[in-house]
């Protein structure tokens, strides 16, 4: 675990925030799917694995005020707390492996671009989805954009798992449902293609 930290402390660290592959100019992909679910700004959000994204500042700006950034890399948060500058107060930001992670509280909507995938161990996917049973709140929203099939076989270096939506719906099929999904071909700063997976899940009241 502690070499995965040190692998994105030196990513953070040595590259720019727009010379990463998962680089967006605006994160366009996330903006469109909680508006296709029509999500408020009076709801609460963590984006895992949020890094230097701009999707928390651009949330924040569209009047979002109960914002939360996961991610293992301090360097990395500390890129999205420079860009905000003074507004940086205005978001809780957690610097944790989400494979450890316990959440202290609940949220109406789990965000997740690209970390899951990551996780190529049964046991780390098994601890992703306990914290993912304890955070996201009955009702809630969890949005997840993977590799797809016939997207890329590693990134930044590691490993990654490449899923459809049959795939995820079984990873989270038990405690969620399936609302719905789709594709994204994102394009990085070299001008590569890259397929990704979208699913929406709903968490069931009880």
């Amino acid at each position: 675990m502690s070499d995965r930290k040190e692998h994105w402390q030196t990513v953070y660290e040595t590259k720019l925030t727009d010379q990463v592959s998962w680089y967006q100019p605006m994160p366009n992909p996330s903006l469109d799917a909680l508006a296709r679910f029509h999500a408020m700004p009076d709801q609460s959000l963590i984006d895992i694995g949020g890094g230097s994204s701009s999707l928390a500042a651009e949330l924040l700006r569209a009047g979002w005020r109960d914002l939360t950034v996961l991610d293992i890399s301090d360097a990395a948060l500390s890129q999205a707390r420079r860009a905000l500058g003074a507004a940086q107060s205005s978001i809780d930001w957690v610097c944790a492996n989400i494979t450890t992670w316990c959440p202290e509280r609940t949220y109406d909507i789990w965000h997740d671009r690209a970390v899951f995938h990551f996780l190529t161990d049964q046991t780390e996917r098994a601890a992703y989805k306990s914290a993912l049973s304890k955070g996201l709140a009955e009702g809630g929203l969890m949005l997840i954009g993977t590799f797809a099939k016939d997207g890329p076989e590693t990134c930044s270096g590691l490993p990654v798992r490449q899923y459809d939506p049959d795939d995820l719906a079984k990873e989270f099929g038990n405690s969620l449902r399936v609302i719905d999904s789709w594709r994204e071909t994102h394009l990085t700063p070299s001008g590569a293609q890259q397929a990704f997976t979208w699913c929406a899940f709903r968490k069931e009241t009880k």
